[in-house]
């Protein structure tokens, strides 16, 4: 595949025009009587026309046809994509899953809009206040057709198999280790090259930012500089029926064109998609003693109205250096008033070396107790302490959200890769009480 060009930085002012059609973004205004090589102008809007000037988000494209030149939207049938979030009853018990199976092409073409389905979420998207959890699994090419969110933005997570993503403002390749961000009313197409999985987070009502840093300072973190935008790149493509799929208040509506919707010549803004290597991550960790909580690895986040308090955060758990005294290293024992659900994108994750797999994931809902099991425990709890290599050859991630999430049937049921034996890796953890110890005089 061609490398592919892209703009780098976090939420700037873009501009981007297709090199076979120099000039073709106007000079000092957006919307000319005439646009340059008989364009439309068109502007996509990801906030409110008044909002702060900080968080006021939108694009202007300049395009061979608009995009409200369209056949009538009609329902089409939604699979185990879902925002029903009461389909079976609710469970409290800690969960985790085997890795998602990978429909064989040979059996049935599965590409990537088929391929979802909802695991967990929260809250409503008519209302713009809510999160959605999903798997991709598939093993074919979107073909003349694209996919459109109107509830919300897609954090996307390849786990197997790189995706050529075609947008509006133009492509990138998204492999294992790298994240995209699909903002609200992006429409975008997907290409893979064999059997491909990965993990979706959904938000409504709030875009992804860059969290603050507070004390840590000016720096740390992810760097908005590896955030990387596509460049314009536009086909004009007559097509006998393109069809336009589109995600609105949870259900899925279909319809029909005649041209290729990716016709963008030109585009300037700050409402863009972006894609980002979790491995330019710049970790910070603790250099003395404890456990520092998880928020420290947070990539992005998306806020709620309460201060200090996401909507979800997109968390990993780098390769990184482990040095502190007196410590039990490893995550400790937790009960949480957050939802935690973690995925595996390679490697073994430090807490549960076996069983939480590449591909699988795992959900401890708000105030359901976990943490080590007992291999982890009794290992590090008498270890030698020296620096060490933690993570080494592995990336776990988590969505965390003040939601209460509710598991779909496809989750519980349907997918037949729920681990009910999940519970027995704390079963051996033993009682170490001594009710003689007293402390060692210093």
């Amino acid at each position: 595949m061609a490398s592919l060009k892209y703009l780098s930085g976090f939420g700037n002012e873009f501009a981007s025009e297709d090199p076979r059609c120099p000039g073709a973004l106007p000079e000092g205004q957006n919307n000319p009587q005439v646009c340059p090589y008989g364009l439309y102008a068109e502007q996509l809007s990801g906030s409110a026309f008044t909002c702060p000037r900080s968080s006021n988000k939108r694009s202007w494209l300049y395009r061979i046809l608009p995009s409200v030149r369209h056949k009538p939207f009609t329902a089409m049938k939604c699979e185990d994509l879902t925002e029903s979030w009461n389909e079976v009853d609710p469970d409290p018990n800690q969960l985790r899953w085997f890795p998602f199976i990978i429909p064989k092409a040979s059996e049935k073409k599965v590409d990537f809009v088929a391929g979802l389905h909802t695991l967990c979420g929260a809250g409503d998207s008519k209302s713009r206040n809510g999160i959605g959890i999903h798997v991709y699994a598939c093993n074919t090419s979107m073909t003349d057709s694209c996919f459109q969110n109107s509830d919300g933005d897609f954090l996307i997570v390849p786990q197997q198999g790189e995706v050529l993503i075609t947008t509006e403002f133009g492509k990138m390749t998204v492999e294992p280790n790298e994240i995209c961000v699909i903002q609200q009313g992006m429409r975008f197409a997907v290409d893979v090259f064999g059997e491909t999985r990965g993990y979706i987070l959904e938000v409504y009502g709030a875009h992804f930012e860059l969290p603050d840093l507070g004390p840590i300072g000016a720096n740390g973190l992810a760097n908005p500089r590896d955030f990387l935008t596509p460049v314009a790149w536009y086909e004009d493509r007559r097509v006998q029926g393109y069809t336009i799929i589109n995600k609105y208040q949870g259900k899925l509506f279909s319809c029909q064109q005649d041209f290729s919707p990716f016709n963008v010549v030109a585009w300037h803004g700050n409402y863009t998609p972006y894609k980002y290597n979790l491995e330019n991550f710049m970790v910070i960790n603790c250099v003395a003693f404890d456990h520092a909580d998880p928020s420290i690895f947070t990539v992005l986040t998306a806020k709620s109205t309460r201060p200090g308090v996401a909507i979800a955060d997109f968390v990993i758990f780098p390769p990184r250096w482990g040095v502190a005294d007196h410590t039990f290293r490893p995550p400790y024992y937790h009960r949480n008033c957050m939802s935690e659900f973690m995925g595996l994108i390679k490697g073994h994750y430090e807490a549960k070396e076996e069983g939480f797999q590449p591909g699988g994931g795992s959900l401890h809902s708000i105030m359901t107790p976990h943490g080590p099991d007992e291999d982890c425990f009794e290992k590090n709890s008498t270890t030698v302490l020296k620096p060490e290599r933690v993570a080494e050859g592995t990336m776990a991630f988590m969505f965390e959200s003040s939601f209460s999430m509710a598991v779909t049937k496809w989750g519980l049921q349907t997918c037949q890769r729920l681990d009910k034996n999940y519970y027995k890796c704390w079963e051996p953890l033993k009682s170490h009480f001594n009710p003689n110890w007293r402390p060692t005089s210093k």
